[in-house]
């Protein structure tokens, strides 16, 4: 089938999940992963330690048998209150609701493009919190421009990148990064869908707050239309 448009596309219920992680890791390999502020057994876990919390998403994965952990779109968390990049005087305009997915894995595991693309841009964001080493993709289907946001990379996932490059659908495009490199957090990757990315270089908010809600969950939608792991 041929999609008319980008909401079709992700709409259509009868076309395959893409990965960003190796297909030998299967859906069942996948644990949901709350990390919202509703999540009670968060209140006795220092979140603002990547020690604490990895401990915490690696028991969590541990239990489960599982070999990933994942979720976060629209989640509101309160990880993020320890780092002023995020913070704002009026909570109104704190930046606390996370726009990406998060698939918790350990430093290293390699990152695959789940659609042919070329690289749209990247840069190594170094605020405390921020995404660290990341790459933006561009995709066209049908004429229909959009973009796939990959964060929390290694540095070496960036240093030999060209804008332009040309990746396949299911090509290897990068490896997680460590915690002195990702923006202080457990391994992980932040990966996020962008319709217009406003001009952005090397990066796009994958944190907004809840004034903004509403136009971020439109241009950013929900990853999970393109991974299928609920289902």
């Amino acid at each position: 089938m041929t999609p008319k448009t980008f909401s079709q596309f992700l709409a259509d219920p009868f076309r395959q999940s893409f990965y960003v992680l190796h297909p030998s890791i299967v859906k069942s390999d996948y644990v949901p992963l709350d990390l919202s502020v509703t999540n009670k057994a968060l209140n006795v876990i220092d979140v603002s330690s990547s020690e604490i919390l990895a401990d915490f998403i690696n028991n969590h994965i541990k239990t489960n048998s599982a070999k990933v952990a994942f979720g976060g779109y629209l989640e509101t968390r309160n990880i993020y209150n320890r780092s002023n990049y995020f913070n704002a005087a009026n909570p109104e305009t704190q930046r606390n609701i996370h726009l990406g997915i998060d698939l918790w894995i350990a430093a290293e595991t390699p990152v695959y493009t789940p659609l042919s693309a070329v690289v749209h841009s990247f840069k190594n964001n170094t605020n405390h919190g921020d995404y660290g080493p990341t790459i933006i993709l561009k995709h066209t289907i049908d004429s229909i421009e959009f973009y796939t946001l990959y964060g929390h990379l290694s540095i070496e996932s960036i240093q030999d990148l060209k804008v332009g490059q040309q990746f396949k659908q299911g090509e290897q495009i990068a490896t997680l990064g460590a915690v002195n490199v990702n923006g202080d957090y457990p391994p992980h990757l932040h990966f996020q869908i962008v319709k217009d990315m406003q001009g952005y270089i090397g990066d796009y908010p994958g944190v907004c707050s809840k004034v903004d809600l509403e136009f971020y969950s439109m241009n950013c939608p929900d990853p999970e239309f393109l991974l299928g792991l609920m289902v």
